[in-house]
């Protein structure tokens, strides 16, 4: 499982933009159709649990973790 701050950087390299910074990262991505998919960030540096990660992943990513893998 990736970490909270592997996360934070696919998050950066992968042009989502950081709109607000509290007890977490709050990031957005606007998608070419208009969608636009949102995700926070805990400011830990841990190891993000299995079930946490792939809810991540599926729901608000929607990104493969091939793809999530190929830009940390």
């Amino acid at each position: 499982m990736p970490t909270w701050k592997e996360l934070k950087r696919f998050l950066e390299r992968d042009g989502w933009e950081l709109y607000k910074q509290t007890d977490h990262y709050f990031y957005i991505k606007r998608d070419n159709d208009g969608s636009i998919r949102r995700t926070k960030v805990s400011m830990g540096s841990g190891e993000i649990k299995k079930h946490l990660w792939q809810e991540i992943l599926k729901k608000q990513l929607q990104v493969t973790e091939e793809y999530f893998n190929s830009k940390i």
